[in-house]
């Protein structure tokens, strides 16, 4: 499996010791988990740092969670983005769920891997979570305003210095039809605008403050 975590360095060149430490150890922890568990397409798992890492991370280059946060990672599967993201933001706390059981596995596997403290995953279904959250960032889990409609309950309003509370949510392709269908205010941010590999070319984060 290529190495590829320059990339995240190159991208991030502020990381700690301990957090480039943490990045480098994700290859070989997923690539055995891989084998064991498909939680990764078996051809993306070459490019992970390019296409789940670095994509997981584009979040960070719109916001930096302040301090104390805590952010619900809903439909994480194999831990993404809420895994990158907790090691970047090792202040804030990450609430990792997913309702496919062998996928948590994985995670807390990971998690506990790369020693984060910070992470807590659960094999759970939206519905049934009943914590309060800063923000809730998730991965082309389910159409916008389903995914709003699950989860708009568990957002506790406030304003941070940085950004108001809300969804950071990581989406690909044609969007218009699907936010026309949610209807309601939201920022849309073209991913290439900070990476510039041709992966992102399609990619975007939608932003939907609460």
């Amino acid at each position: 499996m290529s190495g590829g975590v320059q990339v995240i360095f190159d991208h991030f060149p502020d990381l700690s010791a301990a957090q480039k430490k943490q990045f480098e150890a994700l290859s070989a922890l997923y690539g055995e988990w891989n084998e064991k568990i498909n939680v990764i397409s078996r051809k993306d798992i070459d490019q992970l740092y390019t296409r789940h890492i670095l994509h997981s991370l584009a979040i960070a280059r719109f916001i930096s969670f302040p301090a104390g946060s805590k952010v619900l990672d809903i439909g994480t599967g194999g831990g993404f983005p809420g895994i990158p993201l907790a090691i970047l933001f090792p202040e804030s706390s990450f609430f990792l769920a997913d309702s496919i059981g062998k996928k948590i596995k994985v995670v807390q596997e990971v998690a506990q891997a790369v020693g984060l403290t910070n992470v807590h995953a659960e094999h759970i279904r939206a519905e049934q979570i009943k914590e309060k959250f800063d923000f809730i960032v998730s991965r082309a889990v389910a159409r916008t305003k389903q995914l709003y409609n699950w989860t708009h309950q568990m957002i506790q309003s406030s304003d941070h210095p940085t950004l108001a509370s809300g969804y950071l949510l990581l989406k690909g392709g044609e969007l218009d039809e699907e936010m026309k269908e949610f209807g309601q205010s939201h920022s849309i941010i073209p991913i290439s605008d900070y990476f510039e590999d041709p992966f992102f070319e399609t990619k975007k984060i939608i932003y939907i403050p609460v």
